[in-house]
This record gives C-alpha cells, sequence and structure tokens, in this order.
C-alpha cells in the first residue's frame, strides 16, 4: 500500500516538475513564507500580488523590479553624465573670460607702460592730458 502511494505521488511530481504545467516557483515563495512565518494572509496575499503582476507585465516579480532598478540606474548615470557636461561647459565658459579680462588688463599694463617709456624718452612727463 505505501509503495503503491509512493509510486503515485511519484508519478504526478514528476509530472509537475518535468512538464513544466504548474509555475512550481510561485508555488515555493508562498510556501516558504507560511512555513517560515506561519503567517497564511501573508503568503496567500504575496501569492496573488505576484500572479497579478505575472498577468499585467508577463513578468515575475522579481524581474520586473530588476528591471526597474537597471531603468533607474541607467537613468542616473545619464543625469550624472548630463550634469557633468554642463558642469564642463559653465567652467570653460567662466575660464575663457577670466582670460579675455585677465588679457585686456595685461593690454592695458602694457600699453600704459609704452606710454611711459615714450614720455619719458620724449621728455613730456611734465604735461599732462
Amino acid at each position: 500500500m505505501k509503495f503503491r502511494l509512493l509510486r503515485i505521488l511519484s508519478i504526478i511530481m514528476s509530472f509537475f516538475f518535468l512538464t513544466g504545467f504548474v509555475p512550481i516557483l510561485s508555488f515555493v515563495g508562498p510556501g516558504v513564507t507560511v512555513l517560515t512565518s506561519g503567517n497564511v494572509y501573508k503568503a496567500s496575499a504575496q501569492f496573488i500580488v505576484n500572479q497579478r503582476i505575472e498577468k499585467e507585465t508577463g513578468k515575475n516579480s522579481l524581474t520586473l523590479i530588476k528591471e526597474t532598478l537597471v531603468k533607474e540606474e541607467i537613468n542616473k548615470e545619464i543625469k550624472k553624465n548630463a550634469f557633468e557636461e554642463d558642469l564642463r561647459q559653465l567652467v570653460e565658459t567662466r575660464i575663457k573670460m577670466t582670460k579675455k579680462k585677465l588679457d585686456s588688463q595685461n593690454l592695458q599694463k602694457l600699453l600704459k607702460k609704452r606710454i611711459d617709456l615714450t614720455r619719458s624718452k620724449l621728455n613730456l612727463n611734465n604735461i599732462t592730458q
């Protein structure tokens, strides 16, 4: 009798595992929850949510979360790169502006030195403009 029951159970179990007739993983998660916490309500809610997500998206909850996190990571990387590019352009613009100001100041100093040198050579220091 035991052998016959064992044989029937092994045939049924092999049918489930080998044919993929029942999505075993969707039963394993809630089953583990029931065994560890003893909370049947929590396990059934987990099963229902997983089934609903799979029905809506065609993906299980783990795959959906993984893809969402990857998309968020890509979006963060794009925003970071855009921010770095904006910062680089801002710094380059400020460097160019500062360089122009310094060049202008240096040109004015050079021009003033030339004027002073020319005046001293012509002895025009006493004449004001």
